[in-house]
């Protein structure tokens, strides 16, 4: 197998390729523009998720090959998990558009995520935000870095907050009344909209804001939305949990992260986690 740093040139240059590739459905200059928007459990699809969805998987595979990984996308998943092996260790978990009804309305706020997973873990990802021409990478160890045109930079998240100073990025769509309450009821009043988690994890390591709250109602984000953000985020300097402090885990077989995720620049992280869980359970007893 190939090592890592030869991998992340790979997926790099992959993630510059499909965010190429979704400006010019962005901006109309694919060569059939029209982006035939369908729903599938509620979420809108386009011709474009899944043109780069193909994109992604056809050079990963013709480059890396199918012997050392399992791949997991979200345009090509099926939950009956068709005869995908679910244990294998080195997984690809790739959202080729995450952020589909910004990129329809045209926010700008979507992203392409690329992660690579080894047994339950993230150990590489790839984030590019077509629209800022941007890309973010991290390795596991490695730390991350923001590449533009011209060149790449570390990134290091905020430091030194009060935590009533430290600033919210919330969704422009998923909302619902319980994380409106947790929101209200938290000591830092600062809210900042972004869609896509992808672009929300960007404004963090690019210290615009310091938090990112995700609480599953209905349905959960997949191993997709989070994946590749959440390396991005911790190699930065940043944390990213679960409520009661616990990792995250990819690759289980329940592609859904269900509860309550917390993605902060890691100062007053265990306390905002633990409000967050007071407050939430104040509004299940009320």
């Amino acid at each position: 197998m190939k090592d890592l740093e030869e991998i992340l040139a790979i997926a790099r240059e992959i993630g510059w390729g499909a965010a190429d590739i979704l400006r010019s459905y962005y901006d109309g200059t694919a060569k059939d523009p029209d982006l035939e928007i369908q729903y599938k459990q509620n979420e809108p699809v386009t011709v474009a998720d899944v043109a780069v969805s193909q994109y992604i998987l056809q050079r990963l595979q013709a480059t890396l090959g199918n012997e050392d990984f399992a791949y997991i996308s979200e345009e090509t998943y099926q939950s009956s998990s068709s005869g995908r092996k679910a244990s294998a260790p080195w997984v690809w978990i790739i959202d080729p558009l995450d952020g589909t009804r910004d990129f329809i309305e045209k926010t700008g706020d979507y992203a392409v995520h690329i992660a690579l997973v080894k047994e339950t873990r993230p150990v590489l990802a790839v984030v590019a935000v077509p629209e800022a021409q941007k890309l973010y990478y991290a390795t596991k160890g490695g730390g991350t870095f923001v590449e533009t045109r011209d060149g790449s930079v570390p990134l290091q998240v905020s430091s030194g907050k009060r935590i009533e100073d430290l600033t919210l990025v919330v969704s422009r769509s998923h909302r619902n009344q319980r994380l409106d309450y947790l929101l209200q009821n938290l000591p830092c009043q600062n809210q900042k909209s972004v869609g896509s988690v992808g672009c929300k994890i960007a404004t963090i390591v690019e210290q615009q804001a310091d938090i990112y709250i995700s609480l599953s109602g209905k349905s959960a984000p997949k191993d997709w939305d989070i994946a590749a953000p959440e390396l991005i985020l911790t190699e930065a300097g940043g944390k990213f949990t679960h409520f009661d402090g616990t990792p995250l885990r990819y690759n289980t077989g329940d592609i859904n992260q269900w509860g309550g995720l917390l993605a902060s620049n890691g100062e007053y992280h265990e306390v905002l986690c633990k409000k967050a869980e007071g407050v939430l359970a104040q509004f299940d007893h009320s």
